[in-house]
């Protein structure tokens, strides 16, 4: 909770303003679904709230942070899944991708020791694994059925000379997993030099020393790369399995 009204005020006051600022140059710029960046900055206002209220007592007890990292991973699987597609099949390659993705990620880290295996630990780097695995599946999966589409009658004469829809989308399935990967892989580049991670800054104010801070975040890193690259490589195979005809992208 914010004890200052005053800090709570201005808080408020800054974050309208830059709502206000990037509606605005949606609406003016006449881009679709204007009012979504100020949707998507509400609700995740009242989501933050609500979850800083709730983590207050659960932080240190691993079953009530299992079930947070459960209802995380749900959000996260079905926003994705959303974003590729319609169908439960899909759904089902979107989810199982992202949870063999980031338990592998896990799993390696904590059996490792290179971060020690507390649920405080547990929350902070699943949170994060779980939201990049999340994006990097959506873009994938996205970018899959988007270069299909395009190729379609490329597709079809593979499919025609008797190659299985894998094989004949196999390469398309590729170009989509190195599109998805770009955002993390440029993100790990420049940590240091453009941004400045919220792990890292997040860990020097909870009292690591810069260096113990730096440690963490190559941590967090390596976790993004490894479960993007599971994530995306087995949401394009998988794709590569259901299609049938020209794949539609949603909106």
């Amino acid at each position: 909770m914010i004890d200052d009204p005053e800090v709570l005020l201005r808080t408020l006051i800054g974050v309208i303003a830059l709502a206000a600022v990037a509606t605005s140059v949606l609406w003016l710029f006449g881009v679709p679904h204007k009012f979504s960046s100020l949707y998507a900055l509400a609700r995740g206002g009242l989501q933050l709230a609500v979850i800083s209220v709730v983590l207050t007592g659960v932080i240190t007890d691993a079953r009530w942070v299992g079930v947070v990292l459960l209802v995380m991973f749900s959000v996260g699987g079905w926003t994705a899944a959303r974003r590729v597609g319609s169908s439960v099949r899909i759904g089902a390659i979107v989810a199982g991708s992202m949870l063999l993705g980031v338990g592998v990620a896990l799993v390696v880290i904590f059996v490792s020791g290179a971060v020690e295996a507390t649920p405080r630990y547990a929350l902070a780097l699943g949170g994060i694994v779980i939201g990049n695995a999340m994006t990097v599946a959506s873009l994938a999966g996205r970018r899959f059925h988007e270069i299909v589409a395009d190729r379609w009658l490329e597709v079809e004469g593979w499919l025609a000379l008797g190659a299985t829809m894998r094989q004949a989308t196999a390469e398309h399935a590729r170009l989509a997993v190195h599109a998805a990967m770009i955002p993390p892989t440029d993100q790990t580049k420049t940590t240091g030099l453009v941004t400045l991670p919220g792990a890292f800054v997040g860990a020097i104010f909870g009292g690591l020393s810069p260096v113990e801070a730096g440690r963490f975040q190559v941590v967090v890193l390596a976790a993004i790369m490894a479960a993007g690259s599971i994530t995306a490589v087995l949401v394009a195979v998988g794709l590569g399995r259901t299609v049938g005809h020209r794949p539609v992208v949603p909106a």
